[in-house]
């Protein structure tokens, strides 16, 4: 069994999620390890949010109203080319010139899936992983 890196802590997060109760469990979830989350319901409205703020990583779903995933990864990479994204999908995708991600994680997940995830997106940002006490770990 392989062990689980230790999840990050305190990182800024724009999280981009359609599906209201799918982002609420996920806003939880990442403040759990004491990030700041700032949600964003579609891809237009990331984009928004994305211009004005910087974020340590942008989470996102694949499928949205208006801009998908993969657009919206596109377009933040052509602001921030070396912007980390997570990409979350029931699809089976993978990253791509098309789909310029770090990383693709497939639905359903757990805590742990989300953490390593984050982990792997970060590393080119030479994040220092700490242990996230407040969960009995």
């Amino acid at each position: 069994m392989e062990a689980q890196p230790e999840p990050l802590r305190g990182k800024r997060i724009l999280l981009v999620e359609d599906e209201r109760s799918v982002r609420d469990t996920l806003q939880r979830l990442l403040r759990c390890d004491n990030h700041t989350v700032i949600e964003a319901n579609n891809g237009a409205e990331a984009l928004g949010l994305f211009t004005q703020n910087r974020f340590d990583v942008v989470l996102t779903d694949y499928v949205m109203p208006f801009i998908t995933g993969s657009e919206l990864a596109a377009r933040i990479k052509r602001l921030v080319p070396d912007q980390p994204i997570l990409m979350i999908t029931g699809y089976e995708l993978r990253p791509s010139r098309h789909n310029p991600v770090e990383r693709i994680l497939r639905k359903p997940f757990d805590l742990d899936d989300l953490r390593s995830a984050l982990v792997e997106v970060m590393r080119s940002k030479n994040s220092n992983p700490l242990a996230c006490n407040d969960l009995g770990r």
